[in-house]
């Protein structure tokens, strides 16, 4: 297993990954290909993006890959927090790839997020999920997350938010 940083070369995995997903919104949302004519398109995007813009602050963008070259996972890691990312979105964004969940790939991925993060000198990360993403909050407390006040969110959405010491 291995950490890869998004490029062309990922073009195929990266859209098979996305079609698992189907409708529902891919999360993070940093690895949506929705609005991109080429998928050159979307790693330019992706690049100014993690640059930081707008109300996108600097970020890490990472595949969990393994060794048959297939995409598990995804990850975002976000450099700072701004108010939203505060209350909802936090350092670190992963998935899994739908058919590949539950089989341990989350809490690998986050603890790799981790080691990036305490590389980007970040020692207390903010990790959030949905109230009722239970798997996630589990992946979160294995990674040594801490319990801290939810956000109710103005849909009604609650997330939950965790701190990790990343000493």
């Amino acid at each position: 297993m291995r950490l890869v940083r998004p490029s062309i070369e990922w073009e195929k995995e990266h859209q098979d990954y996305a079609a698992e997903w189907g409708s529902s919104r891919m999360v993070p949302s940093s690895y949506s290909l929705d609005g991109h004519e080429s998928y050159k398109d979307y790693l330019n995007a992706l690049a100014t993006r993690e640059k930081g813009n707008d109300h996108w602050l600097p970020s890490s963008n990472y595949f969990l890959v393994n060794d048959q070259d297939r995409v598990l996972a995804m990850v975002d890691i976000r450099h700072d927090l701004n108010d939203f990312l505060f209350n909802v979105g936090g350092h670190i964004g992963y998935s899994v790839r739908p058919s590949e969940r539950r089989k341990g790939y989350a809490t690998l991925i986050l603890a790799e997020a981790l080691k990036k993060c305490k590389k980007l000198k970040i020692d207390r990360v903010l990790v959030t999920c949905d109230e009722d993403n239970i798997g996630s909050a589990n992946t979160i407390l294995n990674n040594g997350g801490i319990e801290d006040k939810s956000f109710p969110e103005e849909d009604g959405n609650v997330k939950r938010r965790f701190w990790i010491e990343n000493r």
